[in-house]
C-alpha cells in the first residue's frame, strides 16, 4: 500500500477497482495506521467494499468500523450477504454487534437475529437465507424473468430450489436446465424430485462430508417441518473445512484450538490454550518414572541399558503415532468404523511385525558397531550381543504394543462419542511410553539378571 502512504488516494481508487476482492483484503492487512486504513476503505465503492469487508480478518473489521460513521456501517451490512453479516457479528463485541444491528435495515436485521438464533457449527449458523426459489407451476419463460429481476441479491444460482406455497421443498433443478427447457415448459416437468439438504441443527462437519460425498456446489436447508429456510455455498463449506482440520491439528497437538490467527492472539491466551494439556501429560509421566525407579536397581547393575531408554521410548511413541494418525484419518474420511475394530488391529499387528523387525535388525547392527568403535563400555561378564538382543527383542514388542495402542484408542474415542484427535500423538506417546519401558525392563529381568 506505498500508494496510501504517498496519499496518492486517486491513484490508488483506480487500481483497486481492478483488484480482486480477497486480494484487496490481503493489502489492508498489511495496513498499521487505523486512519489511512478507514480512509482507503472508504475508496472503495459500495458493494466492493461489502465484499472486502467479509474477507478481513475481525481484528482489521473492528478497527474500520471503529472508523466508520453508524450510516457507512449500515450500508456495508445491508450490502453483505446474511451469512457473511452474521459471521461479522459473532465476531465482534457486544458494544459493535448493538451498533451493527440498531444500523442495518429491518429486513437484514431480522435475518441476522433467526440466524444467530441457530447453535454455533450447526447448518442453520452457516447458512444464508439469499437463495433462488421457484414454484412448480411457473413456466421456464417466467423463471428466467425471475432470475434475472433477483439474481443481484442471491448468494448463488447455479442451483434453483423449489417449494410450494408453505415453503415446503418439493425439487431441485439447474440453471442450466432451465436455459435449456423450451420457454413454455414448466419448472415441475424438469425439476429433480430427489434433492440432497441439510437441516438447520445439523453438525456443520456432517454438512462438510455430505458435499463432499455427494459433489455438490450448494445445498438447501430445512427446518424441523421440512420448509426451506436457507442455503449453504461451498465457499462456507470450504471454511468449514479449515476449520475442522486446524481444529483437529491443535488437538493432535495436545493444544486447545484458537479461534482467531496466530498473531492476532495474545501471549496470554496462546499459554492458556497449552498449560492445560502439558499438565496433564506431565503429571501423567509421572508413570514412567515411577516404572524407572521401581527397576533402579537393575539400571545399576546393567548400566548400559539407561542409555538406550530414549531411543525405545521415541521409536515406540513414534510407532503409535503413525498407527493412531492412520485411523484418525481414515475415522474423519469415513473409511472405518468402530464396527471394523478387529479388522483394523489386525492389519496393524501385520504392519508392526515388519516394522519391528526391521528396526529391530537395523538396531542390533548399531549397537554392535557403537560398541566396537568405543561409544559404549560393558561392565566385566556382560555380552554386548545379549544387550543389543534384549533392546532389539524390546523394539518389535514394544513396536507391536504401540501400534495397537495407536489404532484401538482413537476407535475407542469415537465409540465413546469423542474427538479422536484427543487419542493422537502425546496421548499415545504418554501411554506407550510407560508400556515399552515395562517390557523392555521385563525382557531385561529375564535374560540380563540372575
Amino acid at each position: 500500500m506505498t500508494l496510501a502512504e504517498n496519499r496518492s488516494f486517486s491513484e490508488l481508487r483506480k487500481v483497486l477497482e481492478d483488484m480482486n476482492p480477497a486480494d484487496i483484503a490481503e493489502e489492508f492487512s498489511e495496513i498499521e495506521d487505523d486512519k489511512t486504513l478507514v480512509i482507503v476503505f472508504r475508496l472503495l465503492p459500495k458493494e466492493q467494499a461489502a465484499e472486502v469487508f467479509s474477507y478481513l480478518e475481525p481484528e482489521e473489521q473492528r478497527r474500520i468500523v471503529d472508523g466508520i460513521t453508524d450510516r457507512e456501517l449500515a450500508s456495508i451490512v445491508n450490502e453483505m450477504f446474511v451469512d457473511d453479516a452474521v459471521d461479522f457479528t459473532e465476531e465482534m463485541p457486544a458494544s459493535v454487534v448493538k451498533r451493527v444491528l440498531q444500523s442495518a435495515d429491518p429486513e437484514t436485521r431480522k435475518a441476522i437475529n433467526q440466524l444467530l438464533k441457530y447453535p454455533d457449527n450447526s447448518a442453520g449458523s452457516l447458512m444464508t437465507t439469499e437463495l433462488l426459489r421457484l414454484k412448480s407451476e411457473w413456466s421456464v419463460a417466467a423463471s428466467i424473468n425471475y432470475v434475472r429481476r433477483s439474481c443481484s441479491e442471491l448468494a448463488s444460482i447455479t442451483y434453483a430450489f423449489v417449494t410450494d406455497d408453505q415453503r415446503h421443498l418439493n425439487g431441485v433443478v439447474s440453471m442450466k436446465e432451465v436455459l435449456a427447457a423450451p420457454d413454455e415448459a414448466l419448472i415441475s416437468e424438469i425439476m429433480d424430485t430427489e434433492v440432497i439438504f441439510a437441516n438447520t441443527l445439523d453438525d456443520q462437519a456432517d454438512v462438510a462430508e455430505r458435499f463432499k460425498k455427494y459433489d455438490v456446489v450448494s445445498m438447501p436447508v430445512v427446518d424441523g417441518e421440512q420448509r426451506l429456510v436457507g442455503l449453504i455455498t461451498i465457499d462456507d463449506v470450504v471454511d468449514v473445512m479449515e476449520e475442522e482440520t486446524t481444529e483437529d491439528i491443535y488437538k493432535m497437538a495436545a493444544m486447545a484450538p484458537i479461534e482467531e490467527s496466530y498473531m492476532s492472539t495474545s501471549v496470554f491466551s496462546l499459554a492458556k490454550k497449552r498449560v492445560v494439556w502439558l499438565l496433564v501429560l506431565m503429571i501423567s509421566a509421572t508413570f514412567t518414572g515411577l516404572i524407572i525407579t521401581k527397576f533402579e536397581n537393575m539400571l545399576t547393575a546393567v548400566a548400559i541399558l539407561t542409555s538406550f531408554i530414549p531411543m525405545l521410548m521415541d521409536t515406540s511413541g513414534n510407532a503409535g503415532a503413525q498407527a493412531s494418525v492412520s485411523v484418525i484419518r481414515s475415522l474423519v474420511l469415513g473409511e472405518v468404523h468402530f464396527s471394523n475394530i478387529f479388522k483394523v488391529i489386525w492389519k496393524e499387528f501385520r504392519v508392526s511385525i515388519i516394522v519391528g523387525i526391521c528396526v529391530a535388525i537395523v538396531n542390533f547392527v548399531r549397537i554392535v558397531v557403537c560398541y566396537y568403535i568405543g561409544m559404549y563400555s560393558l561392565d566385566p561378564g556382560q555380552n554386548i550381543y545379549v544387550i543389543a538382543g534384549v533392546v532389539s527383542m524390546t523394539l518389535v514388542l514394544a513396536v507391536i504394543c504401540a501400534k495397537f495402542v495407536g489404532c484401538t484408542l482413537p476407535l475407542l474415542a469415537d465409540k465413546a462419542k469423542l474427538d479422536p484427535a484427543l487419542m493422537a500423538s502425546p496421548m499415545i506417546t504418554t501411554i506407550v511410553d510407560a508400556v515399552s519401558l515395562l517390557v523392555y525392563f521385563g525382557i531385561a529381568s529375564l535374560i540380563l539378571i540372575k
